[in-house]
């Protein structure tokens, strides 16, 4: 999943703007298309004096441009955002999300970006932690529901079974909070997508670097509800976005040209 300066960390507002559903089949005729959008994560989405902005807002406002609507955002926590959208609360999710097996049997995903995971640390690596399996034993921030906090949940079961020191997980429900565990030195890493790893590398100056390698690499996702004709109709977009430009010139906007979909 997921990633407002660092004075913004925790910071959550209510959702702009009126929110439209429409139940799964129906044409859609509507002037605006609601995204819900967990918006802790820099520089994908995020709140900047209050009103959304990053990567993942601009393609939102792109994305129902080009179907001929407008977005708006609805604020929501990562943890709930899918139940959300299936209650319809929204009419699709934008928020960094990675499509996974256990969530393509809820939601409908049209892929958009493809990105990875990395561990950030002190600079200089004190702890000396290349891998999930060099946490063993210290402690790493990572926000709930993200496929990271499932990958830090599996090491910690192949530790057990090895006899090892299990690693001391801290979950918070913001990224931004998770992010701050570790600019407060409160954790031995962070772990999150490498767009917002990487914006907090750049905008604290050097205190932090990643450790080790990739982890991880997989297709985000737009979600939408299955049956739901707005899912063939923001895949279009998202092809002809590219098609066209628009969408490299977005991830250009937000240093994010190696996240795109490869052809």
């Amino acid at each position: 999943m997921r990633s407002i300066g660092i004075a913004a960390v925790g910071a959550l507002i209510l959702a702009v703007g009126a929110l439209v559903a429409y139940p799964a089949g129906a044409a859609r005729q509507a002037k605006t298309i609601s995204f819900c959008s967990d918006t802790t994560y820099p520089p994908m989405e995020s709140l900047v004096g209050g009103k959304p902005t990053g990567a993942d807002i601009d393609i939102a406002n792109a994305v129902a441009k080009q179907i001929g609507a407008s977005a708006q955002i609805k604020v929501t926590g990562f943890d709930v955002i899918i139940p959300a959208l299936l209650k319809k609360k929204c009419d699709a999710i934008i928020s960094s999300m990675t499509i996974t097996a256990a969530r393509s049997k809820q939601v409908h995903f049209t892929p958009y970006i493809t990105v990875g995971a990395f561990l950030m640390v002190k600079k200089g690596n004190p702890s000396h932690i290349s891998t999930l399996a060099s946490l063993s034993g210290k402690s790493v921030a990572v926000e709930s529901a993200t496929t990271e906090a499932a990958a830090l949940a599996a090491e910690n079961a192949a530790l057990s079974k090895q006899g090892k020191a299990k690693i001391t997980v801290k979950i918070f429900p913001a990224d931004t909070s998770a992010a701050a565990a570790i600019l407060a030195g409160k954790v031995d890493a962070y772990f999150a997508d490498a767009p917002p790893v990487a914006y907090y590398i750049t905008t604290t100056h050097g205190k932090f670097q990643t450790a080790g390698k990739q982890i991880e690499s997989a297709p985000e996702g737009i979600a939408t509800r299955k049956g739901d004709p707005l899912g063939s109709q923001i895949g279009k977009a998202v092809t002809t976005l590219y098609k066209n430009g628009s969408l490299p010139k977005i991830l250009a906007k937000w240093n994010l040209s190696a996240f795109a979909l490869k052809k």
